[in-house]
């Protein structure tokens, strides 16, 4: 066979003193079998360091063990030494730094601020500094003649620090001009941008919009109202902090603990705005320049705290306190009436669920609904409001659950609709509109009686109205507030007595 086309082969002899090692950097192929001049380094013990090692030689997915090395070339010469007995060891808090993919040189450090920034060239002699006197700024243009100096100006500046190495600073007369005039400018415009800022004085003077915004006839109720609570905010418990200590959760709140960027009273009218208007968490986000998850711990710690502020005042009133107050057109037949009831449904998000829908699912409204009971006395104020339940359960079962059983005496009679049939439920009595039932038609008593009960018991609807004209409820829920509807609801019913009027103008004391 021709030795031309004889394959060539290379037998490397082992060196004396070699090792089995190899390097573990990517693109590196050093190994201890056949060479000795280098070291092979195992990772330190140190998890700071060793983190450190794993970031600079780029390996992903790699674990060290403790067979891992690293070669000696990947380190400066001055971080190698030689110890007492010959053996070449790292000095503390080495790092590799040479690779392959640098070259095996070091990258030149990045030079300073102030060798990057350009500088003003010193065109005039240091002054002889003087308290007393004004540093001057002199303008002077490279490509001005000698004899255009008559026309320079100069502009006094109040004396600062001496930064550089000459009193004087040279600059552009028409750029310092151009510049002083678009400050001034953006400064206006800066300062028109927050008086139109989305917030409670851009409706102070609109009661109109104040009362779309809130459901507060006026700036001056909505102040009342903060007036009344404004003590109790600072004691707030966010929703951030329920799951911290008592101790700490209900610490008095201050502008350097609050945990957003709004005042309580703002916080309040974006509380309201959800309610009202029933837009959804990012727009409001938007409107105040917050972030959407902010908005959403705001409501939540809103609702709870009026919950329990508003909720801790009994809003039910004496049998003698309504007899005070009962408005002429119930005197005679129902002057004792003690309360008018009526339920309320509001659509909900249709659950996945098969055997959620059957439960919240309403054959009346023939969509997944929330029920609750609402109370009011004769002269118009809301006196009762239930939790919310499932749609599909009965008006009859809602009062037997409400609660309202408890508070009703012998001597107070109750105004319903047909369909509650409670008269085994209470001791006084009930005044409700006459069935027809076998009846081809109804008799005269009973279509007067019905009439008279009609004429009274439309009130309540009305201030049911009243509770849907915020938007959030006059829609359908979402099921991603449905942890706290009861809260929001419970808080719109109350908030009723403290937004509005009586429901006849007759009625007003």
């Amino acid at each position: 066979m021709d030795l031309k086309h004889k394959k060539k082969r290379f037998t490397f002899q082992r060196a004396v003193g070699g090792n089995y090692h190899h390097c573990c950097v990517p693109l590196c192929t050093a190994g201890g079998r056949f060479n000795t001049t280098l070291s092979f380094h195992s990772f330190p013990k140190e998890l700071n360091l060793r983190a450190q090692w794993l970031v600079k030689i780029r390996r992903e997915g790699f674990t060290p063990t403790t067979n891992s090395r690293v070669c000696s070339r990947h380190f400066e010469k001055e971080e190698i030494v030689i110890s007492s007995s010959g053996k070449r060891c790292l000095r503390p808090k080495a790092v590799p730094s040479l690779f392959g993919w640098n070259n095996y040189t070091k990258k030149p450090q990045r030079p300073g601020v102030w060798e990057r920034r350009p500088r003003a060239i010193q065109a005039l002699d240091r002054a002889p500094e003087d308290d007393s006197t004004v540093d001057m700024v002199t303008e002077v243009d490279e490509n001005t003649p000698v004899s255009g100096c008559a026309e320079l100006a100069t502009t006094p500046l109040m004396k600062d620090h001496d930064y550089t190495a000459s009193s004087f600073i040279v600059v552009d007369r028409m750029k310092f001009e151009n510049m002083s005039r678009q400050i001034e400018e953006l400064t206006r415009q800066l300062e028109s941008h927050h008086l139109e800022r989305f917030g409670l004085q851009r409706f102070a003077t609109s009661p109109d919009d104040f009362r779309y915004y809130t459901r507060f006839p006026s700036y001056e109720h909505f102040m009342a109202f903060w007036n009344l609570i404004q003590e109790a905010t600072s004691r707030i418990v966010r929703v951030t902090s329920g799951q911290k200590n008592l101790s700490t959760s209900t610490s008095t709140e201050s502008p350097m603990n609050r945990s957003t960027k709004l005042l309580p009273i703002d916080e309040l009218f974006l509380f309201l705005n959800y309610l009202s208007t029933g837009c959804t968490q990012r727009e409001l986000a938007h409107k105040f320049y917050i972030h959407r998850a902010t908005v959403s711990r705001i409501v939540v710690t809103w609702s709870n705290f009026l919950y329990t502020l508003l909720g801790s005042l009994s809003i039910w009133m004496t049998s003698g306190s309504v007899r005070a107050n009962c408005p002429t057109d119930f005197h005679g037949t129902y002057e004792n009436t003690q309360v008018i009831l009526d339920c309320t449904e509001m659509r909900c998000q249709t659950p996945t669920s098969l055997l959620l829908q059957s439960e919240v699912f309403s054959t009346y409204k023939s969509h997944c609904t929330f029920k609750a009971l609402i109370g009011m006395s004769p002269h118009g104020a809301l006196t009762f409001v239930s939790a919310l339940f499932e749609g599909s359960i009965s008006d009859k079962e809602i009062f037997r659950h409400s609660g309202i059983t408890s508070l009703l005496t012998p001597d107070m009679e109750v105004m319903v609709d047909k369909g509650f049939l409670i008269d085994e439920l209470v001791s006084g009595k009930v005044h409700r509109p006459a069935f027809m039932s076998k009846q081809d038609q109804m008799s005269e008593v009973d279509v007067l009686k019905t009439q008279a009960i009609a004429r009274l018991r439309v009130h309540v609807e009305r201030l049911i109205r009243r509770v849907k004209e915020n938007k959030l409820f006059d829609t359908v829920i979402p099921l991603s507030i449905c942890g706290n509807i009861n809260q929001l609801f419970t808080v719109a019913c109350l908030l009723t007595n403290y937004q509005s009027g009586p429901l006849v103008k007759k009625w007003m004391v």
